[in-house]
């Protein structure tokens, strides 16, 4: 069975811990673990977030005094791929010795033309204190809003239209290779109307909507979100709040779940389901193999008749 899975940031870096290479690694170690059982018996392919990573280069690449501006989220995001991605590789060769292991810094079309660009919302960084949030917003000229726990920058997350390196990773996985690609959504091009010459864009894909165009285009026969609660839950955080077990896309889109968290990865499991017909589900990244195999996770199929 092809699998593509989508790692949340929780994979890499929890909520109030430094961002250190080692804390990293740790938390990989743990992601390694958690998708071995998955890799020995099926094709994998696996994309990760990169919120509190770009956020950190942003911080300090506006910082630098030898740069005369900082470097724009497209980069940004590219330098994230590589660095995510080769700790991703080497602790699941590490795993999987003897297994094909590929990482590809990809990049994901989007349109210049995209309201998203005049309305950011896709938080990245750390959490400061309002009026640590605000001071940063008009030194730095940047856009801020309240997240769970605090204040976080938001940049633009334009819809991805289309990953340019998909007929490269279809290649990869044919031949066996265990792919890991698209991390942080992509590194966010346009495409010029006339020579569809590529340039930069400054934002930051959503990266669990690029794991379900990746997953479509792919062909996937599953897509797995992971994250850090055991299901999507109705009514989070209040004393009505009750589990998600199985759903359909209509049953989550009425959900309405927040835009900051769990909003995104339920539309991205409700869009893959709808064009495809395949299976998706979200839950916590240790009960990977529980929630393939249903004993976790929410599950969201076209169509519960007859179950």
């Amino acid at each position: 069975m092809r699998i593509v899975v989508a790692l949340g940031g929780n994979a890499l870096l929890h909520r109030g811990e430094r961002p250190d290479a080692a804390v990293q690694q740790a938390n990989i170690d743990r992601v390694a673990s958690a998708l071995g059982a998955l890799a020995r018996e099926h094709e994998l392919v696996i994309t990760h977030g990169n919120g509190p990573q770009i956020g950190l280069l942003a911080m300090e690449s506006a910082a630098d005094p030898a740069l005369s501006a900082p470097y724009p989220l497209d980069l940004l995001g590219a330098q994230t791929e590589g660095m995510i991605g080769s700790l991703l590789a080497r602790t699941l060769h590490n795993v999987l010795p003897g297994r094909r292991i590929a990482t590809l810094v990809t990049h994901t079309l989007v349109r210049a033309d995209d309201p998203a660009f005049a309305r950011p919302t896709k938080f990245v960084g750390q959490v400061y204190s309002r009026d640590l949030a605000k001071s940063l917003a008009r030194k730095r000229g940047w856009h801020v809003g309240p997240d769970t726990n605090g204040w976080r920058r938001v940049v633009p997350s334009p819809v991805p239209e289309r990953i340019v390196e998909t007929d490269t990773l279809r290649e990869l996985l044919d031949s066996g290779t265990l792919v890991i690609c698209a991390g942080g959504g992509g590194v966010p091009v346009v495409a010029d109307r006339d020579t569809g010459a590529l340039s930069g864009a400054e934002a930051v894909i959503d990266k669990d909507l690029t794991a379900a165009l990746l997953a479509e285009d792919l062909k996937a026969d599953f897509l797995l979100i992971l994250t850090d609660v055991p299901h999507v839950y109705e009514g989070y955080g209040t004393p009505e709040q009750r589990p998600i077990l199985d759903a359909t896309p209509d049953d989550l889109r009425r959900g309405r779940f927040p835009d900051g968290s769990m909003g995104p990865k339920t539309e991205a499991v409700a869009r893959f389901v709808e064009h495809t017909g395949g299976l998706a589900a979200i839950g916590a990244l240790d009960a990977a193999n529980e929630i393939l195999h249903g004993r976790s996770g929410t599950l969201v199929r076209p169509d519960l008749t007859g179950d």
